[in-house]
């Protein structure tokens, strides 16, 4: 069941969502110089938390998939293509 996002804060999904309609204005002619380089500021504060977002779920998803003594380095053992 996906959280209602009540407070001022958006999800994950929003800013990944708004960091790529930047890039979409980024790259019209039309757009004026100053406003690129706004837009380019916003992308990379928004890409740089998503980037942080992203660790902190890798780091999760590792302790899950190994247990509490997982590295933090150590890449999940998942195990889907042992068979294969």
């Amino acid at each position: 069941m996906a959280k209602k996002n009540t407070g001022t804060k958006k999800t994950f999904e929003e800013r990944l969502e708004r960091l790529e309609e930047l890039g979409e204005d980024i790259r019209k002619s039309s757009i004026p110089l100053d406003d690129a380089i706004k837009a380019f500021e916003e992308g990379i504060k928004l890409a740089r938390a998503l980037e942080k977002d992203l660790e902190k779920i890798e780091s999760r998803i590792e302790i899950l998939m190994n247990g509490d003594d997982a590295e933090i380095d150590e890449k999940p053992e998942l195990g889907l293509f042992d068979d294969c």
